[in-house]
């Protein structure tokens, strides 16, 4: 018989990066940018999605995917795809 171990275990604390969640929407970027200035555009475009992906998922730890990202950037500051 083996003997037993002293104390060498330990609880796993639950992980959010183990819990990552990923679901698709759809969102009007448009009227959420409606009348900012042009070199706010972008920046702005990033907050709304954040604070859509807040509202939505339920939870203040958002992280905006690399590919999102570029995607929003890819016409420049003023350009935004809608």
């Amino acid at each position: 018989m083996a003997p037993a171990k002293k104390g060498g275990e330990k609880k796993k604390g639950r992980s959010a990066i183990n819990e990552v969640v990923t679901r698709e929407y759809t969102i009007n970027i448009h009227k959420r940018i409606h009348g900012v200035g042009f070199k706010k555009r972008a920046p702005r475009a990033l907050k709304e999605i954040r604070k859509f992906a807040m509202k939505e998922m339920g939870t203040p730890d958002v992280r905006i995917d690399t590919r999102l990202n570029k995607a929003v950037w890819a016409k420049g500051i003023r350009n935004v795809p809608y």
